[in-house]
């Protein structure tokens, strides 16, 4: 376990949920992983990410799948590719990601609280 943090760290963390509406394979990076497009609605528009995520998805099956991310961290460069939002997920017994996302669909945009 981490150390505790207070209520007002924890919503400092812009959370939100999107639709990936383009992925693409990135051959390029160091290990397998997918660019992702995701639409967060009207206030924060498309974002770019890359994951990996390739032991469980593949990008074709990806689109318009919701996914959960966190929307306020620094873009990061990973390779050639500009990263701006960090998609969240959970380790398998194997080590590999699997993807956080809603039960139902949810507008793209809305806030985790």
């Amino acid at each position: 376990m981490t150390d505790p943090i207070g209520v007002e760290d924890f919503l400092k963390v812009d959370i939100r949920v999107g639709t990936v509406v383009r992925a693409k394979s990135f051959p390029e990076a160091r290990k397998p992983a997918i660019k992702l497009w995701i639409d967060f609605g009207p206030e924060l528009g498309e974002k770019k990410t890359s994951a990996q995520i390739t032991a469980h998805y593949t990008p074709e099956e990806l689109q318009g799948r919701q996914v959960i991310a966190v929307t306020n961290f620094p873009p990061r460069q990973i390779g050639p590719f500009m990263s701006e939002v960090l998609v969240l997920g959970l380790s398998d017994t194997n080590g590999d990601i699997v993807l956080l996302g809603p039960d139902s669909n949810i507008p793209n945009g809305e806030r985790m609280h």
